[in-house]
């Protein structure tokens, strides 16, 4: 510590700051953009992720259209993966025009919104309270914490990453509004905010951000005291129009989805738990893992002194918000735009992730850069002690960072590290098996699936991705019996009877694996797979007839050919 003091003692550039002049704005930007490159340039090697890449881009046929009127109309006219995120298409079709099916380039693309959210939220405090180190140690956290590696990391949370991109560039110019109010002005601050709900619905409490700042470091506040609420109503009513709306966008698309068991204080609970495990992972980011699974149980002391410690926090902030406006303004944004992920509203059964940090990570940011200065009452004091603290701790994070995006290279590394550092995993050990039998190593991912099973005996897929690799060993007796397991449990589960059918097929009990494609069939009828398979089977009975109906419906639906029994055969002729 003492020799960092003495590095930037000498350093006239260090030593003799003027806060004003753009050279040092910029010299600080290259540094953190100079960081972020160093943490995460890694990823271009990086391939697709196992978990839902595939669904968002790899079999996406609409993104692999690129940037075309079609695609575009698609992107805003249609409903996909339960989601209207029309921007986050947009943004893989233009990857795909440019990668094609390179993954290292989508994760290019996601470092760069990043590196551009980090250098704008520089920029954005800067301006607000001309502090240039404080400004920059809120950037650097928000960049370099190990929290942050998911969303940069993952291509599938290309939403969170181009949503915050938004909303921070939406701050930017509602600063630049502020400065001098007009509809010129106001404008792209609507607009960029429209950006950020059709890129991720769930950042709708961003106004509330917008009325904080307003309180600090803005000062409006003191500008307009008795008019505050008319004002405040009036400038941001816009703002939550378009939030309440995509709100209920974002309920009607998600109201027919399954749900998870747990009930309403399970849920509040681990609300509570997880609102302090994230503070907790501020300071001490250990045990990062993908997955963390929903606690079985939660001690009442554990609940309590959540709750105890987040009413206590809250009350202090509030209290003393005249003379600490930057604790409570960085407090509550923390609270208020993490509160709609916390999993109240659930349709997994994950406890916590890591992206949901992502920008409420910038309320804590806020009150470590304004609140550690004072614990030191001497300026001389606060340079000697704080400034290379402030130096030492980002490149802690940094190194940190490093080294868990180096998780992110393979799915198989990724799952290996989520087992170790969780308990009771089920869904890791089953997406470890899933990652295995992909790579080939079908014997060891039949291991992980009954690890799976032995964690949660009514885990379908499990039975499910047990029943492929033991389909793909040629062991289809076993294969059929995990099928029939995974349909005991999900009889609507027409991928299980499809499988099982092929399974029959290959034991030449033909008859069987037809009744189970008519099950297909009648569960979902555009199952162009199963009217092949099903052709198929009858072919091999020596039926020509429905063999061939099947093979025209194949057809129809946009499967003509098909490697299937061991065979290659045009179905259409």
């Amino acid at each position: 510590m003492n020799f960092l003091y003495l590095y930037i003692r000498n350093v006239p550039m260090l030593s003799n700051i003027n806060i004003s002049t753009p050279r040092m704005k910029c010299i600080v930007c290259i540094v953190l953009a100079s960081l972020t490159l160093a943490v995460y340039w890694q990823v271009n090697q990086f391939d697709f992720f196992l978990v839902d890449d595939g669904l968002y881009v790899t079999q996406n046929s609409h993104i692999q259209s690129g940037i075309t009127l079609k695609g575009m109309r698609l992107a805003f006219s249609s409903i996909y993966a339960d989601y209207y995120i029309p921007l986050v298409w947009l943004s893989f079709m233009f990857d795909y025009q440019l990668y094609g099916l390179d993954g290292g380039g989508y994760h290019l693309t996601n470092l760069i919104l990043h590196l551009m959210s980090m250098l704008l939220l520089f920029w954005c405090f800067k301006r607000m309270t001309g502090a240039v180190w404080r400004s920059a140690f809120v950037a650097a956290l928000f960049s370099l914490h190990p929290l942050q590696v998911e969303p940069v990391t993952w291509i599938t949370t290309r939403n969170t990453i181009l949503s915050v991109f938004f909303c921070i560039l939406t701050l930017c110019f509602y600063i630049y509004y502020t400065e001098k109010p007009s509809w010129k002005r106001y404008l792209p601050v609507l607009i960029c905010f429209m950006c950020a709900l059709l890129s991720k619905p769930v950042y709708m409490m961003l106004p509330v951000v917008m009325i904080l700042l307003d309180y600090w470091p803005l000062r409006r506040f003191e500008l307009k005291k008795e008019k505050f609420l008319s004002w405040q109503l009036k400038e941001k009513m816009p703002f939550f129009v378009l939030s309440a709306i995509f709100t209920i966008i974002t309920i009607a698309l998600r109201y027919n989805k399954p749900h998870t068991p747990f009930p309403l204080d399970a849920r509040l609970a681990n609300a509570l738990i997880s609102f302090v495990t994230y503070l907790g992972k501020t300071f001490w980011p250990q045990d990062l893992a993908f997955f963390y699974p929903f606690p079985s149980y939660i001690p009442e002391w554990k609940i309590i002194s959540a709750a105890f410690l987040i009413i206590f926090i809250s009350s202090f902030v509030t209290v003393m918000m005249k003379r600490l406006p930057h604790l409570f303004v960085g407090w509550f944004w923390y609270a208020i735009i993490i509160f709609p992920v916390l999993g109240i509203v659930q349709d997994n059964e994950q406890a916590m992730a890591d992206r949901f940090y992502y920008l409420p990570s910038i309320g804590l940011a806020i009150m470590l850069a304004w609140g550690a200065p004072l614990l030191f009452h001497r300026m001389q004091i606060r340079k000697k002690i704080l400034i290379p603290a402030g130096i030492a701790v980002t490149i802690i994070l940094a190194v940190l960072a490093w080294q868990q995006c180096a998780y992110w290279r393979s799915s198989v590394d990724l799952f290996r590290h989520t087992i170790q550092v969780t308990k009771n995993n089920f869904i890791a050990h089953n997406l470890l098996g899933a990652a295995l039998a992909k790579e080939g190593n079908v014997k060891e991912a039949i291991d992980q699936f009954n690890e799976a099973i032995r964690l949660k005996p009514n885990f379908a897929d499990a039975y499910t991705n047990k029943g492929t690799a033991y389909y793909k060993l040629g062991h289809y007796q076993q294969a059929i019996h995990d099928y029939s397991q995974n349909i005991r449990l999900k009889p609507d589960y027409a991928d299980a009877y499809n499988y099982r059918g092929l399974s029959y097929a290959k034991l030449g009990q033909y008859q069987r694996s037809i009744h189970d494609f008519d099950e297909v069939i009648r569960l979902k009828p555009d199952y162009a797979d199963a009217y092949t398979n099903r052709g198929f089977a009858y072919l091999l009975q020596g039926k020509q007839e429905p063999g061939c109906r099947d093979a025209q419906k194949s057809c129809a639906l946009g499967m003509c050919k098909l490697y299937q029994y061991g065979r290659e055969k045009d179905l259409c002729r």
